[in-house]
């Protein structure tokens, strides 16, 4: 198993060439890079800016892979591909927990968001936007998560706190900010999602606990929130002032809430942009993505509908119906897709139910006869021996949505490094998830308010 940085990089963005194959849309040739190849390429990054998404918004920034050349802070070590499925499986499993005790039914459409307490593994958070907070806006790099709700940003003073590269966020120089009383609103509503912690001097406390046992606590603040060159007055947020556990130890100054409960971006900025926002995850470390706000709903040709679930209505849940491998539906009852499956930035590689996963596995290794097999890479269990090949050639693999949706997914969303870059799960009731590998180079839009989630292909 490959545990050096330089090859991890490699694997964490699946940095494969595509040579398309006109009129087949079976399959796909790559080019198989040697490792090393990608830290030695010359990547300039001002030929990497985000194009403008083909659904337009009223907000749109650049979103880049944290540990891409072109990354606003600079690069830490970037974890083992071990140590990367390791997280990404607890976050996975808390998932799981939390829908445990659904049963049959448990999912309804609706347009209606009711927030709830999110707990998700930060271990496995990838990507990034730079944003500005107070007055005059002090920029901070922050990853995003549709798995949040509440967004924080470490404050001075700050107790127990890791190292940033940005300049540490200072309540006292902006002209803007305000803590919350604990009488007020905002604050009643942080304790009914418990995620209050009490007062402190008259000022209202937020605790956030997370599935991996991370922790973050401080004064929920409001000030004004700079995205581009767009503002965003009052905007909600922890003042992170004391942490614990693994929390995003990498230099990034704290994290962007996008679930859709009461205190997330998504939901405080409807009223302003509207109830729509989309982003596309780069296929590559040094290519750029796009978060945007305000969306419009009408370039998107593939929809399928935003479900929700009366257990944890927070989530974006959509209903997978069926696979394509090759160009060829797999025999899979739709019974099986009955959870329904999580739209998930946060979780890297997508979870399937296990009679799914196993169809999918055995129709692709038929694909790849041609490639000896080779030892699992932890959850990754179909995996090959590429040694010596300059190009190679794999399957096509097609997700099917409900509302008759088909996702032809990119080239980076099948293969990650030598495995195919799904999972299953422990059985077929557990809801499944559609990680951030499959949703690269795809404009995924989340329409909150008309209940659809879209997808433009090739947006980054």
């Amino acid at each position: 198993m490959a545990s050096v940085s330089k090859l991890v990089l490699l694997l964490l963005c699946a940095y494969h060439t595509l040579v398309a194959h006109a009129g087949d849309d079976l399959g796909s040739y790559y080019k198989v890079l040697p490792a090393g190849s990608l830290e030695s390429a010359t990547v300039n990054c001002t030929d990497h800016k985000a194009v403008s998404p083909a659904s337009g918004g009223v907000v749109m920034v650049p979103l880049h892979h944290r540990h891409g050349p072109c990354s606003p802070v600079p690069s830490t070590k970037a974890p083992t591909l071990e140590e990367m499925l390791r997280r990404d499986q607890l976050r996975a499993d808390y998932i799981r927990r939390r829908f445990s005790g659904v049963k049959g039914g448990g999912l309804e459409q609706s347009d209606v968001t009711v927030p709830t307490t999110l707990g998700l593994s930060l271990g496995t958070l990838q990507y990034v936007i730079t944003v500005g907070i107070g007055s005059p806006a002090v920029n901070q790099t922050m990853f995003i998560d549709t798995g949040s709700d509440v967004s924080w940003v470490q404050c001075k003073p700050c107790l127990r706190c890791h190292s940033q590269a940005d300049s540490l966020f200072d309540p006292r120089s902006s002209s803007t900010y305000s803590p919350f009383t604990c009488s007020s609103a905002a604050c009643a509503q942080l304790r009914q999602d418990g995620q209050g912690n009490g007062c402190s001097s008259s000022q209202c406390q937020y605790i956030v606990n997370y599935g991996d046992g991370s922790r973050t606590t401080g004064t929920y603040s409001s000030d004004t929130l700079s995205l581009g060159s767009n503002a965003v007055n009052n905007f909600q947020f922890g003042c992170s002032q004391s942490e614990s556990g693994l929390l995003l130890n990498d230099q990034t100054a704290g994290l962007i809430g996008l679930g859709g409960g009461a205190q997330s971006l998504a939901t405080q900025t409807a009223g302003t942009f509207g109830k729509a926002f989309s982003y596309c995850l780069p296929p590559t470390p040094g290519s750029s993505g796009f978060l945007t706000l305000g969306a419009a709903t009408s370039g998107f040709v593939v929809k399928t509908p935003l479900l929700r679930s009366r257990q944890v209505p927070a989530y974006y849940i959509v209903s997978l119906q069926a696979i394509r491998v090759g160009g060829r539906q797999l025999n899979i009852p739709t019974t099986v897709f009955s959870a329904g499956s999580l739209m998930d930035s946060g979780t890297i590689i997508t979870r399937l139910p296990r009679t799914a996963y196993s169809a999918l596995s055995s129709a692709f290794k038929a694909g790849m006869k041609q490639y000896p097999p080779a030892q699992p890479m932890g959850i990754l269990d179909t995996c090959f021996d590429f040694s010596g090949q300059s190009s190679i050639r794999i399957p096509s693999v097609a997700l099917v949505f409900s509302g008759g949706a088909i996702v032809n997914l990119a080239p980076e969303g099948i293969i990650l490094e030598s495995c195919l870059a799904f999972a299953a799960n422990r059985d077929d009731s557990s809801l499944g998830i559609i990680g951030n590998v499959q949703q690269r180079t795809f404009e995924v839009l989340y329409d909150v308010g008309g209940g659809a989630v879209g997808f433009n292909a090739g947006a980054c």
